[in-house]
């Protein structure tokens, strides 16, 4: 971030801390594009902070970048570096870090290539999925949004929505099966 940014957001009374996460935000992830994740409308295009809020509890939020489409909801960075959905008045935490998305976004893609049967569970139809032979994986630093895995079958779980507009109806889990170990390519 630009020593004239910088200086943009302080001279608008935002706290030198938040105007620091926000720095150190962009350079690790600032300028990253991103491919379409399989739900939220795709995610976050590119991450790049902009706007920085305070909630009424105190806690500094910002964007995380520009959504792909026109919605409802924007993407976000906590306070904490969690990363999550807003509506200007209510958030949900998708992830503890930038590095949970960018983790589930790669395992979106890779159990999509391998899985022989994609299955989509919707609304309170999720309620009712058996999740407990399965482990979750940690890489993803789930919140509402987690990952699960066992066996020949990973299981993605998708509430943020939901919990943004406190609505079971739009939670969505996504069942890969069928995964065998992935073949090994090598290259001579």
């Amino acid at each position: 971030m630009s020593t004239g940014v910088r200086d943009h957001w302080l001279s608008h009374g935002i706290p030198a801390a938040v105007v620091e996460r926000m720095a150190a935000f962009e350079a690790l992830w600032g300028g990253l594009q991103l491919p379409p994740a399989p739900l939220y409308e795709g995610g976050p295009k590119m991450f790049q902070s902009d706007m920085p809020e305070m909630t009424s509890t105190g806690d500094w939020w910002f964007d995380a970048g520009a959504q792909r489409v026109s919605m409802a909801y924007a993407f976000c960075i906590g306070p904490q570096g969690e990363f999550g959905i807003e509506d200007g008045a209510r958030r949900a935490v998708l992830h503890e870090s930038v590095a949970g998305w960018v983790e589930s976004l790669a395992l979106s893609y890779q159990a999509r290539r391998w899985a022989t049967q994609i299955t989509q569970v919707r609304g309170h139809a999720l309620d009712r999925l058996d999740l407990s032979d399965l482990e979750p994986f940690a890489e993803v630093a789930g919140c509402s949004d987690t990952w699960w895995r066992g066996g020949e079958t990973t299981v993605a779980v998708y509430r943020g929505e939901a919990d943004l507009f406190s609505d079971p109806q739009l939670q969505t889990a996504v069942i890969y099966s069928g995964i065998t170990e992935a073949p090994v390519y090598l290259d001579y």
